[in-house]
């Protein structure tokens, strides 16, 4: 892929809308929260032929008309009609949290350190903290619930909301502005008040093991991944292989995904997908490294845009792939502007794999089904493939 990228959604909706291949709740929730996001969000983005919202868009932004017309909150009108139509990953965003929420993807963002997801009770749990962040240094935990912030329950609330009061959007709350959180862990529940910090995602990170194993760690997909990841495979030892690990990613930009896979693919199909019936697809770029061994590492945390990388490398026998089964989140969301300029995103259609298969509500099952010594057994892997047949 070259020249502009057709799925990074542009700062500023245009009147077409853009499209999006969500990144999930994690997602939105991490980028929000400090670390990286990981919420209920988006990732891919492509200019909507459509001149205007279709389906359920129309009938959300005409919520959001009618509560204007009589002095109601348009933005709360239109979450209700979200609600309503059964959309799991829909969500509605005021300006300033799309924004803010576009800048976590080009990889600075306000937060306190925190990935975070909704578990099916309505319960949030925070599931990984970043190194050095204010949640970090309060001793916040992957695990801990997060129960409330700033005195607002969380539970039963939408990801998205939960972002919103961490980053205190409504308040346009920069960084070292103070927020409180209520936490749980097992029996003991207690409360700590952080300060919000300016932060840098770090999304790929790479690391030697013996045995001349590389390993390439993706947070997540922001602006730049793909290219860092492709960089990161020309700069391993020849012959070295590689674990390529997405745990625990939560999802991105479609496009650095596409560029990531671009590094062990050489050119070829790595998702269809589908926008209200219309068939599109994703093809990696020529040139990538199709020799070194390679496994993918997953489990249930890896999301969205990881899967569809996932997918790409194990449909099209590149890799094998070892871990626990991802989490199963591969529908495209489409955003428009409402009347008020919040901006409701509402899924649109699907991706599948090279094969044909569907990973929405299924996830991606490895290869080889393991646990905690996941990274020892992918090192297994790694010799067994490097070894004369």
């Amino acid at each position: 892929m070259s020249g502009r990228d057709p799925f990074c959604r542009p700062r500023r909706i245009r009147r077409g809308a853009a499209l999006t291949l969500v990144f999930t709740s994690v997602l939105v929730a991490g980028a929000a929260t400090g670390a990286l996001p990981q919420g209920e969000g988006k990732s891919a983005r492509d200019e909507a032929r459509s001149a205007g919202p279709a389906g359920h868009h129309a009938d959300v932004a005409r919520a959001a008309e009618e509560a204007m017309a009589d002095g109601k909150s348009p933005i709360q009108a239109a979450k209700r009609a979200v609600s309503r139509s059964g959309d799991r990953w829909g969500a509605v965003y005021s300006r300033g949290e799309y924004e803010e929420f576009e800048e976590s993807l080009d990889g600075q963002y306000t937060g306190v350190g925190l990935w975070a997801r909704s578990e099916r009770d309505g319960r949030i749990e925070v599931t990984k903290v970043r190194a050095g962040s204010p949640a970090a240094t309060a001793g916040i935990r992957p695990g801990d619930l997060l129960r409330s912030v700033d005195g607002e329950k969380t539970d039963g609330r939408p990801v998205t909301e939960v972002v919103s009061l961490l980053r205190g959007d409504a308040t346009d709350a920069p960084a070292g502005t103070a927020v409180r959180l209520g936490l749980e862990r097992g029996t003991r529940t207690w409360t700590e008040t952080l300060r919000r910090a300016q932060l840098s995602t770090d999304s790929v990170t790479v690391r030697e093991l013996a045995d001349r194993v590389t390993v390439i760690k993706v947070a997540t997909f922001t602006k730049g991944s793909g290219r860092q990841v492709r960089e990161a495979v020309r700069q391993s030892p020849p012959g070295a292989g590689i674990v390529l690990d997405l745990r625990g990613n939560s999802g991105g930009l479609v496009t650095e995904a596409v560029t990531a896979a671009s590094a062990f693919l050489d050119g070829g199909l790595v998702a269809t997908y589908d926008v209200e019936g219309e068939q599109r697809a994703l093809h990696a770029e020529s040139g990538g490294d199709t020799t070194r061994p390679l496994v993918a590492l997953v489990d249930g945390g890896t999301m969205s845009a990881a899967e569809l990388l996932t997918g790409a490398v194990q449909d099209r026998g590149r890799a094998l792939v070892v871990g626990s089964r991802t989490f199963g989140k591969g529908s495209v969301q489409m955003p428009s502007r409402l009347p008020d300029g919040s901006v409701a995103e509402l899924t649109v259609g699907h991706y599948r794999t090279p094969s044909g298969r569907g990973v929405d509500g299924r996830g991606i099952t490895p290869d080889l089904e393991t646990g905690e010594d996941a990274l020892q057994r992918a090192g297994t892997v790694l010799r067994g493939l490097a070894s004369p047949s």
